[in-house]
């Protein structure tokens, strides 16, 4: 699967993800210029989870994200559909055990964004970055992470838009589909997969049609701010109380 126009089965943009999982949090260090750190610490303001809470952190991959929502005392839930990235973070932490064995405060869960494996009104914050891509149908997703959401609690998602400014839109653009793939292939990772990221990420929405799908699928106060530009965006929601 390397076209991000082929309808996105779930199996198969797993299976890509876990070819990548070695080098894929040093490759998005490279392409995002550091950028990608400057992103997390937003993300992580932006849930602002503190003592007694517990954050679910979707398409979190080997948990590097997901590290940012304990720093104040909150638990999380690093879960993603694919076994070769909660391997890898796993491993990284000196611990074999997935599917809830916590390690430094963080607890591996597989699962598919559209069949959360948790109960309703379970979490007080909801978190997805850079992954609401790959989910097979968005406005689904959308509502699974509602569903498992506590009245009151909030959603969070930072992924790849649109630069407002048209010029500057184009060259990043150029960019995304020549460069990219090349230099994740300089760095050894899987190049395929990286081809996939930059045509997704130039078929996704831009920021007020994704604010769109979230109020469609019945989330309120939705709100988003660039970053970097408009590369990404950070995208707010609550669920109704």
């Amino acid at each position: 699967m390397t076209r991000a126009s082929l309808d996105k089965q779930p199996h198969e943009v797993a299976a890509m993800f876990d070819r990548t999982a070695r080098r894929y949090d040093l490759v998005n260090d490279v392409i995002s210029a550091g950028q990608v750190r400057l992103w997390r610490k937003a993300t992580a303001a932006a849930v602002d989870a503190g003592p007694g809470e517990l954050v679910l952190d979707l398409g979190a991959g080997t948990g590097t994200s997901t590290d940012t929502f304990t720093k104040l005392g909150a638990r999380a839930i690093a879960c993603d559909f694919s076994m070769g990235m909660l391997a890898t973070g796993v491993r990284r932490r000196g611990s074999s055990g997935l599917n809830g064995g916590g390690v430094r405060g963080v607890s591996f869960v597989a699962g598919d964004a559209m069949r959360l494996p948790f109960a309703d009104e379970t979490f007080d914050a909801v978190t997805i970055s850079v992954a609401l891509r790959n989910v097979h149908d968005t406005v689904a997703g959308l509502r699974e992470m509602l569903r498992v959401t506590k009245p009151g609690g909030r959603l969070v998602i930072c992924e790849f838009s649109h630069p407002p400014f048209r010029p500057f839109d184009l060259v990043y653009s150029q960019y995304l589909m020549r460069l990219l793939p090349q230099v994740a292939k300089v760095f050894g990772s899987n190049d395929d997969s990286y081809e996939y990221l930059a045509e997704s990420i130039r078929d996704w929405h831009d920021q007020a049609a994704l604010a769109g799908l979230i109020q469609k699928a019945g989330w309120r106060e939705v709100a988003w701010r660039n970053l970097t530009f408009g590369i990404v965006a950070l995208h707010r929601a609550r669920k109704s109380g």
